[in-house]
Parts: structure tokens; sequence; C-alpha cells
């Protein structure tokens, strides 16, 4: 049940940042709609390497999944995440009122919760995993 809080979580409150965003401001806002690429970029990276079939949104195991190491996931553990953080961040930056501020932050912390389930459930499966924590970073790489 908890996974399934997570997302639903997660995509409620991106539905509420776009629906309180002035949505067509992102075009019209260069740095906004740059930063909107770069997280449509990042996530288009990881699904290159992560294939469809192989992940599954809700945090926890899928069976038959492999654990992918090569392209940004050699320097993150959870590129689809950074993804959705940068492409929300963007939508806070063209329209930044404290509604937005405080959606933002509350999806930063369900991705977070996520991520760490997510890794609960990655460890007891795939024992190489924790080797592949020690070098890679959350959502940051080389700092977060």
């Amino acid at each position: 049940m908890y996974p399934k809080l997570l997302v639903f979580l997660q995509f409620f409150l991106i539905a509420l940042m776009i629906i309180f965003s002035d949505n067509f401001s992102i075009f019209y806002h260069p740095t906004a709609l740059s930063v909107l690429i770069m997280g449509v970029s990042i996530g288009l990276w990881a699904l290159n390497h992560n294939k469809l079939g192989n992940f599954n949104v809700q945090p926890k195991h899928k069976e038959g999944s492999y654990l992918v190491t090569t392209g940004i996931y050699g320097l993150i553990r959870h590129p689809m995440y950074t993804s959705v953080i940068v492409m929300m961040f963007s939508f806070v930056m063209a329209t930044p009122t404290w509604i937005e501020g405080i959606l933002f932050i509350l999806l930063v912390c369900i991705l977070i919760l996520k991520a760490q389930k997510e890794e609960a459930g990655l460890s007891a499966v795939h024992p190489e995993y924790q080797a592949y924590r020690k070098k890679t970073k959350y959502f940051i790489p080389y700092i977060l």
C-alpha cells in the first residue's frame, strides 16, 4: 500500500503544480525552458539505459528486472527522479509563487521517500547494490 501511496502523491503533486502554474509562461521564460529541456534530457538519457520494461513506477522490485549501472546510472542512482525534480523546478522558475514552492518541496520529499523505499528493495534483491551505492549519489552527481 505504501508504494502505491507514494506514486499517487507524486503524480497528485505534479498535477497540482501544473494546475497552479501558468502553463504557457514557461515558453516565454528562457531560463525555465532551458531547465525543462535539461530535465527531459536527463529522463531520455535514463530511458536509453534502463528500458521501459525493466523498471517499476512503484518503488518496489519488479520481478525479472536487472540492475542498470551504465550511462547516467553510473553517476546517480535515481535519474528518473532527478528528471522529475528538474522539470518541475522549471515550472517553479516560470511562475514562482509560494504555492508552487511548497508543492515542489513536498514533491522532492515524496521522491526521497520513494528512493529510500526502492533502495531497500534493491539491496535485498541485488547483492551488488551496496557496492553500487558507494560509488554513486542519489540525485546529483558527486554531490547528493
